[in-house]
Formats: structure tokens, sequence, C-alpha cells
């Protein structure tokens, strides 16, 4: 599903060039439930932003289902994102002054086709998430827990082939961090194929394998215990 070969990118301010991704290879199949793990200052935004196709690298190939990244233009890219990747943040990105329902059917107002079922889909998603009592309320009447659910709830609402999640429980307390990955575990049972960026290594032990980051390369692999 994803291919990535030798990828480099680097950013220009004035005369300092930034080298940031150094030769990043790695690959992952449909399913697959891949933690990238690092510390501040390697690279795994940079990566993110690539394997989210909200950037295009500097050197190196990206396949997504195929399709090579850097071939398309902006607009090819947007529509790739909204149909292929559902995007989690750790600062969860909700509209504050709209219900929870609301924020999940966000992503079908830029769809090719507003779905009928769209209102029943949403509802559906923030049943499985625990949220089924909660659908109406705005993100101020909600714990930080919460805010992540509905935010997953969002990440789901197209059926996206992948979730890229970016430091989700980073703004949690360690029971609501238990509960979010958990909802991840059973989503990867469901057949999801998800990448979690993250410098928590418990939240990476709950991935199938993890991709270790450092200095802009990939220095290591494990498979889960």
């Amino acid at each position: 599903m994803i291919e990535l070969k030798n990828i480099t990118k680097s950013f220009q301010n004035g005369t300092i060039t930034t080298e940031v991704l150094k030769g990043v290879t790695f690959s992952m199949q449909q399913g697959e439930y891949v933690a990238i793990m690092g510390s501040s200052g390697n690279g795994k935004t940079t990566l993110m932003n690539i394997l989210g196709c909200m950037l295009k690298a500097s050197g190196g190939s990206y396949l997504l289902d195929g399709v090579d990244i850097e071939t398309l233009d902006d607009d090819q890219l947007s529509e790739l994102r909204n149909k292929k990747i559902g995007f989690i943040f750790q600062s969860f990105n909700l509209l504050n002054g709209t219900s929870a329902l609301d924020n999940v059917l966000l992503p079908l107002v830029y769809a090719d086709e507003y779905p009928d079922d769209a209102t029943e889909r949403a509802v559906g998603l923030l049943e499985s998430v625990g949220l089924g009592d909660r659908i109406h309320y705005k993100p101020s009447e909600l714990s930080g827990g919460q805010h992540q659910r509905v935010a997953i709830a969002r990440a789901l609402v197209n059926n996206p082939a992948i979730l890229l999640a970016d430091e989700p429980t980073g703004n949690l307390d360690s029971e609501s961090s238990r509960e979010i990955m958990n909802i991840f575990k059973q989503l990867h049972g469901q057949g999801k194929t998800i990448i979690l960026i993250t410098h928590n290594s418990s939240d990476a032990e709950c991935a199938g394998r993890t991709v270790f980051l450092r200095d802009g390369r990939i220095y290591n692999e494990e498979a889960a215990k």
C-alpha cells in the first residue's frame, strides 16, 4: 500500500539549507499497524506530512496504492487526502462552535458528492467510539478524551484506506490514553491500516511494527513482541 524509497527532504531559509530527511526507505502492507517513533527534531513531523500527502519530498519516490505522489498537482493531492487518508491530531482540530456530529460530518462536505446517508454514518461512528449520547455536544462540553473520540470518528467518516495518527495521546491523561489506544486496537482488528506517529514507547508497543527514526534516517525496525 505504501512504498517509500530513499525519501529526502530539505528546507531552504535564505542561503541556509537544512536537511531533515536523509534517505528514508520503508514499506507498509494493507492492514498493517505501524508506529513511527523518534524524539522531537528527528524528522517525524516531516515524514508524517509526506506520508499524509501534505508535503512533497525533495528526492526519492513515494507510491501510495501504486500512485506516484510526485506526479500529482495540489488539487489531485487534496482529493487523494480526502479519499484515502483519515487524520487524527494531538490537538484534535475540532471546530469549537460546532457539535460533535457536525465536526464528524465536515470531511463529507469536501467529498465529490455528499452522501445521502451522511448523518446516519456519522451518528454510527460516534456511537462506535462511545459518544452516542454526546452527538449534539460542542467541544467545550466534552473532555479531552472525548475530543479525540470525535476526531477519530471524523477521520473514519470517509472510510479511508489509511488512518494517520500524530501523537494522538499527547494531550490526554493516562486513562484517556489507554482508551484511545484501545480504539486503535479495535480498528486494526477490523482491518484498518494505521500509521501512528509517536515518541511514547507505550503507545508504540500497541503497533505490530515500530520504525525508529533518528537524525532523519531509519536506524531500526522492531516487530511487536
